[in-house]
């Protein structure tokens, strides 16, 4: 299970510096290797590789009614692996999709993560906020 917030930037080249406390997990479940994606609420879902094939085979299946979603998910997720220093290349084409340039929120989110521009994230966290709490949470106690 991933949680937790972490504020990072993206180096000249587009790589993120995966937090430490989440590296050994990926190398142990996921031999490093990562699938990115494109999240319809903007921003990327980054997956350690056994969760992704489990989402991809579950997107593969749906109709052709949903053929927009599944290249959406599909056609834009990119395969990537950590490098020896625990980084890795988010790609151009999927960063311009988030609006990313280099100062990000990465947010755990139990078997996946996602990637967001920090600003555009603060202003959504902000606006979610100051609405009213969804109706699945009515009955909840926290």
């Amino acid at each position: 299970m991933f949680q937790g917030a972490s504020s990072l930037s993206l180096d000249a080249k587009g790589r993120l510096s995966m937090p430490t406390r989440h590296r050994d997990v990926l190398a142990a479940t996921a031999d490093s290797r990562l699938t990115i994606t494109r999240h319809p609420h903007g921003c990327l879902m980054i997956f350690p590789r056994p969760e992704w094939e489990t989402f991809r085979e579950r997107i593969a299946q749906l109709p052709m009614a949903a053929q927009w979603w599944k290249r959406i998910f599909l056609g834009n997720a990119m395969d990537v692996e950590l490098d020896s220093t625990g980084r890795v290349l988010v790609s151009p084409e999927l960063r311009a999709a988030a609006g990313i340039e280099k100062d990000v929120m990465l947010l755990g989110m139990g078997n996946n993560f996602e990637l967001w521009d920090k600003a555009t994230y603060e202003a959504k966290e902000a606006e979610a906020m100051r609405g009213e709490m969804p109706e699945a949470f009515k009955d909840f106690s926290f």
